[in-house]
C-alpha cells in the first residue's frame, strides 16, 4: 500500500466527516477541525498518558502472545502426535468469546494492567497458534526432505525451515488480531480503571458530555491500532523481504 494512497484515503474520510457534521450540525458530531484542535490540546493534558497506558497493555498482550504461541504452534505443526491430543482442547476452547472470562480474570489479577492484559492475550494466544500450526503443517514435503537431506535435524528444521515458514502467518495473525485487541481494550478499560484510552473516552469525557474531547479519544485510539498496523507492515518487509520481490 503506498502512502499517497493512504493520505487520499485519509482526506476522503476527513471530507465526509466535514459534510456530515455540516449536514447535521449537532454538537453530538463535532466537525474534525474541532477534533483535531482537542486533540492536540488534551495530548498534554493527560490524553497522552492514556495513549501510553493503552499502547502499553495491548503491545504487551500481543507480545506476550504471540511469545507463547509461536513456539507452541510450531510444535503442534511439526509433531502430528501431540497435536492429535491437543486439538480437541483447541477445537472446545477456541469459539469461546474470552471476553466474557473478564469479570473471572479480574477476581485473580484485580483491576490493574495485569487483567487487561490477560484477557487480550487469552483472545490473541488462540488466534496466532492456530494459524501458527496450520502453517507449520501445512509445509510442502519436498522442503523438509531437501532440508533432511543436508543433514538439518529438528532443531535446524526449527529455525530454519518452520520458524521462517510460520513467519508471514505470524504476522497475518498479528495484523487481524490488533482490531480484536483494541476493541477489547476499549471494554476492559472503560470500567474499573482510572487509565487508558477507553477510560477516557466513557468515564473522563463521555460522562461530562464534553463531545470534541470525546472524539478526540476516539481519534487516538483509532491512530494507535493505526500505528499497530504500520508497525507489522514493517516488519513484515524486514523479516520476509521475499514476499515482496516481484
Amino acid at each position: 500500500m503506498r502512502r499517497r494512497d493512504i493520505l487520499l484515503a485519509a482526506l476522503a474520510l476527513f471530507a465526509a466527516w466535514e459534510i456530515a457534521a455540516l449536514m447535521l450540525n449537532r454538537d453530538i458530531l463535532p466537525a474534525p477541525t474541532a477534533v483535531l484542535v482537542a486533540l492536540v490540546e488534551q495530548l498534554p493534558r493527560g490524553l497522552g498518558w492514556h495513549f501510553v497506558v493503552s499502547a502499553w497493555r495491548v503491545v504487551a498482550s500481543i507480545a506476550l502472545a504471540v511469545a507463547l504461541a509461536t513456539p507452541a504452534g510450531l510444535v503442534l505443526g511439526q509433531y502430528p502426535r501431540v497435536n492429535r491430543l491437543v486439538a480437541p482442547l483447541i477445537y472446545l476452547t477456541y469459539p469461546i468469546p474470552k471476553i466474557v472470562l473478564l469479570p473471572i480474570v479480574i477476581l485473580f489479577l484485580g483491576i490493574g494492567d495485569a487483567s487487561k492484559i490477560a484477557i487480550i492475550f487469552l483472545i490473541l494466544f488462540f488466534q496466532v497458534l492456530v494459524v501458527v500450526r496450520d502453517a507449520s503443517a501445512s509445509l510442502r514435503p519436498e522442503i523438509l526432505y531437501s532440508a533432511r537431506s543436508l543433514g538439518a535435524g529438528r532443531r535446524a528444521l526449527l529455525r530454519f525451515v518452520y520458524l521462517p515458514a510460520s513467519l508471514p502467518a505470524v504476522l497475518t495473525a498479528i495484523r487481524v488480531s490488533i482490531g480484536t485487541a483494541i476493541a477489547v481494550l476499549f471494554f476492559t478499560e472503560s470500567f474499573a480503571t482510572n487509565a487508558g484510552l477507553g477510560y477516557y473516552v466513557i468515564v473522563d469525557t463521555f460522562q461530562r458530555i464534553a463531545f470534541p474531547e470525546m472524539y478526540a479519544g476516539v481519534v487516538a485510539m483509532s491512530l494507535l491500532g493505526l500505528l499497530l498496523y504500520f508497525v507489522v507492515d514493517f516488519l513484515e518487509r524486514k523479516l520476509c523481504p521475499y514476499l515482496f520481490v516481484k
